[in-house]
């Protein structure tokens, strides 16, 4: 079948500037790409006052975790409806795929964040994925989930027996089409990894000419992993155990998303920036992606104190435990440059929906306490396993600068929370993007660029990311003129992205979602 997309502005993935044509594509394949198109088609849709685009790459996503469920439709339409064709999946350490599928530690491969529901290997997960999928997704093969499938989180060193069982999984992945791994600092069991087998892990990647995407141990100023005493900020140490890991191995390095937590680091921007800047100059292959909104998931127990947790219930009252904990977390707060009204309660539990949505300072305001008491009564109501979205992970100024950044790419690293307050970056990040580039004066085939081809260029990403001929029929169309976003409303389905193909088939027209499963495991071609 043939669809002829016509009269739309093109914007075709280069960054080229844009222009009035036409979009002529047979079943999954883009056919011609033109000005005044005379092809016979079986459809045609008239673009005149819109947009096209190549098929929005979303640069670090986590959706590789919900493929198999039952209602995995839920998890993918709020990311069709922002224009998303591709996902790069396995982020942050977590894939649900390098592991045993007999593995003890089901229930920690995906670190407490994600549920795997079926871990297996490489060539398990593309049989069981296709057919099944609503986006295309790039794979990534995450050091966490090997090492949580083998050892669950077992803090202790891996031995070079241990180091070889784990290769063996990213080869295995690596030679079955993955297009390179992750390390995830913060997260159990991949903060348990020393240097040998991280370089090991990063190694085996770059052989097939992979890329590794790092979240790093600190995106503060200071943060729990380093010592509180440090000649650089821990931030900048994150970023410079990345770089010493792309110096030893050889990788390609991708810092996953570059975000400045608390008001205390935004003055590090430039730093940051520096150090990617002196690394690119000396040719090494390291860049870095990010948000459009001004903050991100977290958990309730981002600064309540570990000592204070491991307290009997008589030990915590007493009133010197108590001034300490005062103590340190205002300690934490200032270090940081976070308010109680940064916290916005994301979950609690089942039986305590009334939180959700509201800051610690309103919480606290209703029931008569201080903000201190409302966060420990949150802290216990939840288990310590609440959630939260956190505030200042940038500012106006900071967004608009990594928008404009030559560096960048642009992600969402965010996912359907099956209970609780949704978070923005599921719904709508990428029409964010668009209008903060209107409102900033970055050119519109600036931005499309880094959702599309910059991204298909840095990941590898064969025949997507660009509007040519014989590439496969991913697009995107917007309209520019009625796009919205509610930041007050999380969840809302944002305005303007007028159709979106995957594959060629048709999962949203006219702005209205129709679904289909047309998405594919990617894979990266054998040099």
């Amino acid at each position: 079948m043939k669809t002829l997309f016509k009269g739309g502005t093109i914007y075709d993935g280069t960054g080229a500037r844009p222009y009035t044509g036409d979009v002529l594509i047979e079943d999954d394949r883009i056919l011609k790409v033109g000005k005044n198109l005379r092809s016979k088609a079986d459809k045609v849709i008239d673009l005149k006052g819109k947009q096209i685009c190549p098929g929005l790459i979303d640069a670090h996503s986590h959706n590789d975790f919900f493929y198999d469920y039952e209602d995995a439709e839920k998890y993918y339409k709020p990311f069709i409806e922002q224009g998303i064709t591709t996902q790069i999946t396995g982020n942050c350490s977590f894939s649900p795929f390098g592991i045993d599928p007999d593995t003890p530690f089901r229930d920690k491969v995906g670190g407490g964040l994600f549920d795997a529901k079926a871990p297996c290997s490489f060539a398990e997960f593309k049989k069981r994925a296709e057919g099944n999928l609503f986006v295309n997704m790039v794979p990534l093969i995450g050091q966490g989930s090997v090492r949580a499938g083998m050892t669950g989180y077992d803090p202790a060193p891996y031995t070079p027996e241990q180091i070889e069982k784990e290769l063996a999984h990213v080869r295995e992945a690596m030679e079955g089409g993955a297009f390179g791994g992750s390390l995830g600092f913060m997260y159990e069991p991949d903060r348990y990894a020393q240097k040998d087998e991280i370089y090991a892990f990063a190694r085996e990647i770059a052989k097939y000419d992979g890329i590794v995407t790092i979240h790093p141990r600190a995106c503060s100023i200071v943060s729990a992993d380093y010592p509180l005493i440090t000649r650089k900020s821990h931030l900048e140490m994150g970023l410079d155990e990345a770089v010493e890991i792309m110096h030893e191995t050889g990788c390609r390095m991708e810092y996953s998303h570059l975000i400045f937590t608390g008001q205390r680091s935004w003055k590090l921007l430039d730093k940051m920036l520096t150090t990617f800047y002196r690394e690119r100059m000396k040719g090494n292959p390291i860049a870095f992606d990010n948000y459009a909104f001004h903050y991100g998931a977290s958990v309730i127990t981002v600064v309540f104190p570990e000592w204070y947790a491991q307290l009997s219930k008589e030990e915590a009252a007493k009133p010197a435990n108590r001034k300490k904990l005062e103590m340190t977390i205002l300690m934490y707060r200032k270090v940081l440059g976070i308010d109680w009204d940064d916290m916005v309660v994301a979950y609690i539990s089942d039986e305590h929906p009334e939180y959700e949505g509201k800051t610690i300072p309103q919480c606290a305001a209703e029931e008569g306490l201080d903000n201190l008491d409302m966060y420990l009564k949150l802290v216990d109501l939840s288990d310590r396993a609440g959630s939260i979205y956190l505030g200042k992970y940038y500012n106006a100024d900071i967004v608009r600068r990594l928008m404009n950044d030559e560096l960048s790419v642009f992600m969402t690293d965010a996912w359907v929370e099956e209970k609780g307050l949704q978070n923005i970056a599921a719904f709508q990040t990428f029409p964010q993007f668009f209008l903060l580039a209107m409102k900033d004066g970055i050119p519109i085939q600036k931005v499309v660029r880094k959702m599309t081809g910059l991204t298909a260029d840095r990941y590898q990403i064969p025949e997507r990311g660009y509007l040519k001929p014989g590439y496969k029929a991913d697009i995107t169309v917007i309209d520019l003129d009625h796009m919205k976003v509610n930041e007050d409303k999380p969840d809302f389905r944002p305005e303007g992205i007028e159709y979106v193909y995957v594959n060629g088939q048709p999962v949203l027209e006219e702005g209205k979602y129709v679904g289909g499963k047309s998405g594919e495991v990617v894979l990266k071609p054998k040099k």
